[in-house]
């Protein structure tokens, strides 16, 4: 007699693609707080996370032919193609098929990119939307500016990034409502709050 169990689990082996992983979307404006969360979901579940800016700046670093390429994009001041970004994703994400689960930080940035994401890799678990006041937002980063010695962390510059970040992210987090798959954190709260809300969302998902 066939053991089921021992099918299934042989099946599983063989197919080994994304559909068994779980994703997660996390969209929070710049200094929201979503990259400090992400670590902690790092540390305590195990699962693989890609910025997709990180992604997009180790590629311009590597030298390769695709890198180059994006050098040349980014100075031109040129977007970056949704394809390109993609696929990005999806190699990195081919590389970790061990990981019991993703977040894919700053992705997507508009619903048709979440669209493509979904029918070439896998469908999203749910998204994690890091929510926090703009005005906040704006002080953390101008505390941050007198350090990082970054040239956009100036309050002009962070007032249209914020501003492109929630024309181009509520019509995401809209999309994804529809389907019941947007859970919320306030991000106004001490860090350590803020988790203890992430962990009782991933208990509903693991």
């Amino acid at each position: 007699m066939i053991n089921k169990s021992e099918v299934q689990t042989e099946q599983h082996g063989v197919k080994n693609n994304m559909d068994s992983k779980k994703i997660v979307f996390v969209i929070g404006g710049p200094g929201s707080g979503k990259g400090t969360q992400c670590e902690k979901i790092v540390e305590k579940y195990g699962f693989t996370h890609f910025s997709s800016g990180d992604l997009l700046r180790a590629e311009v670093n590597s030298g390769s032919p695709q890198g180059e390429e994006l050098k040349q994009m980014m100075e031109r001041g040129d977007l970056v193609p949704m394809s390109t970004v993609l696929k990005l994703i999806k190699d990195n994400m081919a590389a970790h098929t061990e990981s019991k689960g993703f977040l894919v930080d700053g992705y997507p940035r508009e619903v048709q990119q979440g669209i493509e994401f979904e029918q070439s890799i896998a469908p999203c678990t749910f998204v994690l939307w890091v929510d926090v006041a703009q005005e906040t937002m704006v002080k953390r980063l101008l505390k941050r500016a007198e350090t990082s010695g970054r040239v956009d962390d100036n309050e002009e510059t962070i007032r249209k990034r914020l501003k492109t970040f929630v024309e181009s992210t509520e019509p995401v987090i809209d999309y994804y409502k529809a389907q019941n798959k947007v859970r919320r954190v306030d991000s106004e709260q001490p860090v350590d709050d803020v988790f203890s809300d992430v962990q009782n969302i991933f208990k509903e998902f693991l």
